[in-house]
């Protein structure tokens, strides 16, 4: 069951939200400590979080960018204040999407569901491993021999896929078509450089070689 963690200060349309999410089997958190965001996000451990921009004591600026140092949770930012402004300063500091006020409550499920499923359920397994290296999906995050290295979005999805596809030839244009899927549009060169960096993030944790490229074909884990 999915947790939704609810990070808004007008009681009516939080509560409004929860049956809602409840209603479709969600299990929903509306936030009480304004004052101490981050805690509570740590206690409830959510998987996608819906987060107002004006709120007591801090906005949702300060709060997304907290959440963001220890964690690359979903957020939804919702808001009344729907100019274009807002909606890329919401992006810039690291949402997923942006739902206006007043919103209709179908329109709000939909996009919950869409992006937990772009962000959860294009995995089988909650890890990934091969020759010693682990893959996390639910931090997207890699291990090796106790060491550990953060990767981005398209970082994690180009290993990942990858790895579903060892010992085969990956097209670059699977790649890009795979990121495509997760709102990430990517052209070639794009492509070029997450590659690049996924392989100095390998080496630099004594995994040189991990990927191999195919000229003119794509690339492979073996």
């Amino acid at each position: 069951m999915y947790r939704i963690y609810i990070i808004e200060d007008d009681r009516g349309i939080a509560e409004g939200i929860d049956r809602a999410l409840t209603g479709w089997g969600f299990e929903c958190y509306i936030a009480s400590a304004f004052s101490d965001i981050l805690t509570e996000f740590q206690k409830v451990q959510p998987h996608l979080v819906l987060l107002d921009i004006m709120l007591p004591f801090y906005n949702g600026y300060h709060w997304c960018s907290e959440i963001r140092k220890i964690s690359k949770v979903p957020i939804i930012f919702l808001s009344s204040a729907a100019d274009n402004m807002n909606i890329v300063m919401a992006v810039n500091m690291g949402g997923d999407d942006f739902i206006a006020k007043p919103f209709d409550l179908g329109v709000l499920t939909a996009k919950v569901q869409a992006l937990l499923r772009r962000s959860y359920d294009f995995v089988e397994s909650p890890v990934l491993t091969h020759r010693g290296l682990t893959l996390r999906t639910m931090d997207q995050s890699l291990c090796y021999r106790g060491q550990k290295q953060e990767l981005t979005k398209n970082e994690y999805r180009i290993l990942l896929t990858l790895l579903e596809c060892k010992g085969r030839i990956v097209s670059r244009e699977k790649l890009m078509q795979r990121l495509w899927e997760t709102d990430s549009f990517v052209d070639d060169n794009t492509l070029t450089v997450n590659v690049n960096r996924l392989r100095k993030k390998l080496a630099g944790l004594g995994l040189n070689d991990f990927i191999t490229t195919k000229h003119g074909q794509g690339y492979m884990v073996e």
